[in-house]
This record gives C-alpha cells, sequence and structure tokens, in this order.
C-alpha cells in the first residue's frame, strides 16, 4: 500500500539527517577504531556495520523504539516508563547514556514545537527521554507506518555511521552510497525481524564498541562526541 503523501513527508523530516537532534556528531566509537586500524577501508567499515546490525546495540534501540511506537499508540504510559529506564539501565557507558539522552531531548523538543499535542505523552515520562522511545512516540504521533517507521531508523543509523567513515578514513562520497545500496537488503530483513523479538530476545553482544567507546573519551584530539 502506498504511504500517503503527507506521511511520506513526515517519516523522510523525521529520519532526515537535517533533523536538529545532534547525531552527525557522534560516531559510537568508530573514531577510536578508526585511529586505532581497526577500520582501514571499506570492506572493513561494511563488516562493522553489518555485525553491529546483526548483534550490536543497534538490534535492541530498534526493538526499544518499536514498543514505544505500540505503546503510544495504546496510551500505556507505564510500558513508555518502563522502557525508557530500562534502557538507561543497559547502557553500556557514560559516552552511549548521554548520546541518547542528549539526542532524545532534542528531538522531544522539536516534536513538541512542531506537534503540541505530544507533549501530554513526554510529560508521563522521566527526563532524559532515550532518543529511541521519543523516535517511537513521535513517529506513532505523526500517524507512520510501523514498518517504514522501522527501517527508516535503521537506515538513518547506518547513514550515520557511513558518514564516519566517509570523514575519518576517508572514504569517498560515492564509495558511502555503494556502501549503503549493499546494506539495503540487511536492513529490510532486520526491519521484518524487529516486530518478532520477544523481551528475552533483547540482548547484544557488543563488548568491541562498548570498548571502543569508551577509549573515545581519552583520546587527545577528537572530531566526534562519542
Amino acid at each position: 500500500m502506498r504511504a500517503h503523501p503527507q506521511q511520506l513527508s513526515r517519516l523522510l523530516q523525521l529520519s532526515s539527517p537535517l533533523l536538529p537532534v545532534g547525531g552527525y556528531s557522534y560516531s559510537e566509537g568508530l573514531e577510536s577504531l578508526i585511529l586505532q586500524g581497526t577500520i582501514v577501508d571499506r570492506s572493513s567499515l561494511q563488516t562493522w556495520i553489518e555485525y553491529e546490525l546483526h548483534a550490536g546495540a543497534i538490534r535492541i534501540e530498534t526493538a526499544l523504539m518499536d514498543r514505544a511506537y505500540l505503546a503510544a499508540s495504546q496510551g500505556d504510559l507505564v510500558r513508555l516508563q518502563f522502557w525508557n529506564r530500562w534502557l538507561s539501565a543497559t547502557r553500556e557507558n557514560e559516552e552511549l547514556r548521554h548520546q541518547s539522552w542528549q539526542m532524545g531531548g532534542s528531538l522531544t523538543k522539536l516534536a513538541i514545537e512542531l506537534t503540541p499535542e505530544i507533549q501530554d505523552l513526554f510529560n508521563e515520562i522521566d527526563r532524559p527521554c532515550h532518543y529511541a522511545i521519543a523516535f517511537g512516540i513521535t513517529a506513532q504521533v505523526w500517524q507512520l507506518d510501523r514498518h517504514d517507521t522501522i527501517l527508516a531508523y535503521l537506515q538513518c543509523w547506518a547513514t550515520s555511521q557511513i558518514g564516519v567513515g566517509v570523514k575519518l578514513i576517508p572514504l569517498g562520497q560515492t564509495a558511502g552510497q555503494q556502501m549503503l545500496w549493499q546494506l539495503l537488503a540487511k536492513l529490510d530483513l532486520l526491519a521484518q525481524t524487529i516486530p518478532t523479538l520477544a523481551d528475552d530476545d533483547l540482548y547484544a553482544c557488543t563488548w568491541g564498541a562498548s570498548l571502543a567507546s569508551m577509549q573515545h573519551e581519552t583520546l587527545y584530539s577528537r572530531l566526534f562526541r562519542s
């Protein structure tokens, strides 16, 4: 079914790199890995991104975004509160936690300015609100398609990670676009899998990414905030 033009425009706006939530300023540990020589070219970056999609934190974050979408659609404020606190408790380190809080706060502020009626939902959630939770609430209130929202969230993350590689390795813009093109099938497959994940499936094996993020805060000079 073809999306309503207004819904499609809103989805593109919500997932746009131009959305002023600060996502462009975070590398999620990639800066450390590139400086250490662990990621050196397009092939190694793509391998890293594919692994993160398979077993990394983005899988959990997207599942929580989807749970926030469903909770908002049902007016289940208890579940919204629960998942926001759950995400705070499971962030691997301070940099990743503050990234999620900062981006969530920026999106919350923007969503309220664009659609004031959304404020009642956000008022019921402890501050700070995580980005995944804010994204799910906003997408539901804006009446965006659930599957399209999941896919957009994943592609937004992948685009951001590729952007880090384009700047730091460095890669050409064309190489970045080729990489994203090759990831589309994996993004779509994960988008179909996310709604099927039970609560017991919310786990990740990302100790490498966690260590890279921890090391990032001690780098002598940094282009990114995490």
